[in-house]
């Protein structure tokens, strides 16, 4: 290995051990209580170290949360096992909320914190790359499902937003431990497991409703 070569490991190397720590001390203590300082601690290195890599906390977030959506990826693997886009359009439903319940701070990083996004916006030109790949997967399979008859008069980018704003409500209400204090499933005595999948049930049968007779 040339000298080229080594210093490009060592470069990837410290970056995957401050990206590590990061992630390490966000899930113990939260994002909003950890500095560059707190980060510097934990490799044993000074913070002058860490800006050599990253520009800023958000960046580091942000780098965070490039690796959350190769995580999410690897929940919609098996979707090409369903070949008729209906039933790939629920499935994918399933896993995303699969995603955001077993992962639920990687969700949150990925859609409910404000530093990737800031960092995007001030530094990538405002193009979140990840979640345009992300919803352009989406509005091809509503579109799918279109040339099989579905959703007939409905623009596919609307609903296609329509479609993930309402499983994000979904997951977010779960995840913020909102879902199951509301009085029905107080009264009722119901599980989250319970609450979201009868929501995400009826969900469906509303899509499913949208077919051409």
């Amino acid at each position: 290995m040339g000298v080229k070569e080594r210093k490009e490991r060592d470069k990837l190397e410290m970056r995957g051990r401050i990206l590590e720590s990061a992630h390490r001390l966000f899930l113990e203590r939260g994002f909003d209580d950890i500095s560059i300082r707190n980060i510097a601690e934990a490799i044993e290195y000074s913070p002058a170290t860490i800006y050599l890599y990253f520009k800023d906390k958000n960046e580091i977030i942000h780098a965070l949360h490039q690796d959350g959506f190769r995580l999410m990826n690897e929940h919609f693997q098996h979707l090409t096992a369903f070949p008729r886009p209906f039933e790939r359009l629920i499935e994918m439903g399933k896993a995303y909320i699969r995603f955001a319940t077993t992962h639920p701070q990687v969700y949150s990083l990925l859609f409910m914190r404000g530093e990737p996004i800031e960092h995007i916006i001030h530094w990538l030109q405002d193009e979140w790359l990840e979640g345009d790949r992300a919803f352009e997967t989406l509005k091809q399979t509503v579109m799918l499902c279109k040339k099989d008859g579905y959703f007939p008069g409905y623009d596919p980018q609307a609903l296609s937003m329509l479609i993930w704003s309402s499983i994000h409500g979904i997951c977010a209400l779960r995840i913020s431990g909102h879902m199951n204090h509301v009085k029905p499933a107080r009264d009722q005595n119901l599980s989250l497991d319970d609450v979201m999948l009868s929501t995400f049930d009826v969900f469906t049968q509303v899509l499913g409703n949208l077919k051409k007779q």
